[in-house]
C-alpha cells in the first residue's frame, strides 16, 4: 500500500473516532435533557459509524500485512 493511501485511511480512521465521540457526547446531553428520540438517533448513528471504523481498521491491517 502506498504511504499516501495509508495516511488517508489513518486520517479517516482518526476523524471517524472524533465524530463518534462527539455523537456519544451529544447523546448523553440529549438524555440529560430528556430528548430520548434525539438520543436514540445519535446513538444509532454513532454505533453505525463505530462499525465502519472497525471495518476500516480491518482493511488497514490487511493492506499493511501484504
Amino acid at each position: 500500500m502506498k504511504s499516501e493511501t495509508r495516511n488517508a485511511l489513518l486520517k479517516a480512521y482518526a476523524q471517524l473516532h472524533q465524530i463518534i465521540e462527539e455523537l456519544y457526547k451529544a447523546h448523553d446531553k440529549a438524555i440529560e435533557n430528556n430528548d430520548f428520540d434525539d438520543a436514540s438517533l445519535l446513538a444509532s448513528r454513532a454505533d453505525r459509524l463505530y462499525e465502519e471504523v472497525e471495518n476500516l481498521e480491518i482493511v488497514i491491517s490487511e493492506l499493511e500485512s501484504e
